[in-house]
């Protein structure tokens, strides 16, 4: 059963859950980091209060959090398709993973940013500083391991979709646990992948907390 055609699969399959994650991951944070600082700056408390910004973008952040990942995909598929050409695939899969993990980052980096002692942002208010300068390099910097502990949390829920994009045709390991372990009962390639995808998160999540750990410890 575990011919060289099964291991190449598996092998592309992991490859394929990789770039997804990865990529999807990367977009995410284009997007979803200047939402997030945006979400911090805009609210109440904030260094520039705008009620009206943070309600926007708190409701887009809401709703879009709120659609099921599967939902989301099947409702993005013409979008995915006018933009790619297609809907299928681990490519066609990068564009409602990044738009499922935008709202879900941004709340990460507000969060993270809303930790940062309001102190310090006092201070360098105190010192002259304006809002662009504040938020380089005071808030991100003071919220790096914050910052990097919710980035390994994203990349962990990012891949947990992109395994159920393989339910409509994803592409990755996902696609192939649904393929053979589901329609084909094949429970070894089943087991296999899902294996694959616990070792992946885990890789991911001992890499950043590593990373964070060790920013922590030059900050102290």
């Amino acid at each position: 059963m575990w011919t060289e055609q099964i291991r190449e699969m598996i092998l592309n399959g992991i490859l394929e859950t990789l770039y997804m994650t990865v990529v999807s991951t990367l977009f995410g944070y284009v997007f979803g980091l200047p939402m997030g600082v945006l979400l911090c700056i805009s609210d109440k408390d904030g260094l520039k209060p705008h009620p009206v910004l943070y309600k926007i973008l708190d409701f887009i952040a809401n709703i879009v959090r709120s659609v099921p990942f599967l939902i989301l995909l099947i409702l993005l598929i013409p979008f995915t398709r006018f933009l790619l050409g297609k809907s299928y695939g681990s490519t066609a899969t990068i564009v409602p993973l990044t738009v499922a993990a935008i709202p879900f980052i941004a709340r990460m980096v507000e969060s993270s940013l809303k930790e940062v002692d309001n102190g310090v942002v006092e201070a360098a208010r105190a010192m002259g500083a304006g809002t662009m300068r504040i938020i380089l390099r005071v808030l991100l910097v003071e919220a790096r391991t914050s910052l990097i502990t919710g980035a390994t949390i994203a990349i962990g829920t990012i891949l947990g979709y992109s395994a159920m994009a393989g339910a409509v045709g994803g592409g990755g390991l996902g696609d192939i646990a649904v393929r053979y372990g589901y329609y084909r009962y094949q429970t070894d390639i089943m087991i296999v992948t899902v294996i694959l995808l616990i070792v992946i998160v885990q890789i991911f999540q001992s890499v950043g907390m590593l990373i964070a750990n060790r920013l922590d410890r030059r900050k102290s």
